[in-house]
């Protein structure tokens, strides 16, 4: 049990190309959102999906990679960890939000052979 960790896995497709932004220091950052679905079918037959989306964020190296290699669409396997913090917004509001810091993600291309990315 000692093994176990704060550890995400997700397959699914990018919503937007990722934002790509400089903070302090220089460092670089990537922020995208990911989508995955799952589908069920109800009580009543029905065939359900339901779409939950997760933003993920990636750092330096990493995020470069992830603005070269990651577009709108791109369908992406991706490993990281859950981070939870708050920020105050521009409304004076205490917000939440949670994200996945990546990790490692590997490109999935049904037509193409995987393209691999770690940090």
């Amino acid at each position: 049990m000692n093994t176990m960790k704060n550890l995400v896995q997700l397959i699914g497709n990018l919503g937007n190309d990722p934002e790509i932004k400089e903070v302090s220091g220089g460092r670089r950052m990537a922020r995208m959102s990911v989508a995955t679905s799952e589908s069920y079918t109800n009580k009543s037959g029905e065939r359900i999906t339901d779409t939950q989306w997760h933003t993920v964020v990636a750092w330096g190296a990493q995020a470069e990679q992830v603005s070269n290699l990651l577009h709108k669409g791109s369908r992406v396997a991706l490993q990281g960890k859950l981070v939870h913090r708050s920020y105050e917004g521009k409304d004076g509001q205490k917000r939440y939000i949670t994200e996945v810091v990546l990790s490692e993600f590997q490109v999935v291309n049904k037509n193409e052979p995987a393209v691999e990315a770690a940090a």
